[in-house]
């Protein structure tokens, strides 16, 4: 039977397991980071941890006789990405890239789109004193020289140990999130701009769609680019590609 590896981690990941086992014609083996200490629950085979770069990939590729592999990881997830497309290329094995358009802004919205966070953080304090920060507990490190500045962060986990930002109020939660919930939160802590990735989806969208009831700006990161090689938008199109591979 063919064997899939999936790297894992977003809902567009968890789909493709569950399509894929319910075949009965492949072996599906979800791989997570285990960046969240609760992930929801998956389809078929599932590790979690680091390969050990990309020639730890290669060798569980070779070691487990993976056919094909799907990277369905996170939009900003550049470094398994680079080390996905590494690997199968040095394993000889197909691989394809399933990676969720981004968001694009409406009429109405005030976005400023920026390279990375280190130019978030730079452009911040001429937009805003109070900012609800949505970039994930790993990426605080480029705002914590800012002064000044007041932060509503919300992310999956919980603050760790010597977070970087002190002047801070921390929630913890999982999307999806409604409007309606998301007017209430920018409101409460009375927000003056909005900080994120362009990560896409719908699970977080209305934080977007909240900014621009509201009028506030909007610093938007863009998306590395990912590797060369095919890439596709949907789950849908993602099986129409097993089917041809």
């Amino acid at each position: 039977m063919p064997r899939l590896l999936i790297l894992g981690g977003t809902s567009e990941a968890s789909a493709l397991a569950a399509a894929c086992s319910g075949r009965g014609d492949l072996e599906v083996i979800s791989s997570l980071a285990g960046r969240t200490s609760a992930p929801r629950s998956l389809a078929g085979e599932v590790r979690v941890g680091g390969f050990g770069g990309a020639a730890g990939l290669e060798q569980f590729l070779k070691e487990r006789a993976i056919d094909r592999v799907i990277d369905a990881s996170h939009p900003f997830a550049e470094r398994i990405g680079r080390h996905a497309a590494a690997a199968c290329r040095a394993a000889g094995v197909p691989r394809l890239r399933l990676l969720r358009p981004p968001w694009q802004p409406q009429a109405g919205d005030r976005w400023l789109e920026v390279a990375d966070l280190a130019e978030a953080a730079e452009r911040l304090p001429g937009l805003g004193r109070r900012a609800f920060l949505t970039v994930g507990h790993k990426d605080l490190d480029a705002f914590a020289s800012l002064q000044g500045v007041w932060f509503l962060i919300r992310t999956i986990e919980p603050p760790p140990a010597g977070a970087p930002l002190t002047q801070a109020h921390w929630l913890q939660a999982r999307g999806p999130f409604t409007l309606e919930a998301e007017l209430e939160l920018l409101r409460t802590h009375a927000i003056e701009v909005l900080v994120a990735k362009a990560s896409g989806g719908e699970a977080t969208y209305a934080k977007l769609e909240a900014a621009r009831r509201l009028g506030l700006p909007v610093v938007m990161a863009r998306r590395p680019p990912p590797p060369q090689g095919p890439v596709v938008t949907t789950v849908a199109e993602a099986l129409a590609w097993l089917g041809s591979a």
